[in-house]
């Protein structure tokens, strides 16, 4: 008998909460990526911010400034 359940035990209930969950999976996928591409983009500036320095204070000519930049750029 199945106690009027259906579905193998998943009633309205069941599906609900599945649905619920799924939800709450793709807005934390979402919310991960975004925090993933702004650290990856934040990273990158804060490396030609490094590199802006280290002209600023005479330690790299400014060809190495452009190949370095020319470098960063690229990843």
């Amino acid at each position: 008998m199945m106690n009027g359940q259906g579905m193998g035990g998943f009633g309205e209930m069941g599906i609900t909460w599945m649905l619920f969950i799924g939800i709450i999976l793709i807005v934390a996928a979402i919310l991960l990526m975004k925090a993933f591409r702004s650290n990856t983009s934040n990273k990158s500036s804060s490396s030609l911010d490094s590199l802006k320095e280290r002209l600023a204070r005479g330690e790299i000519s400014e060809e190495e400034y452009d190949r370095l930049k020319k470098k960063l750029e690229e990843h």
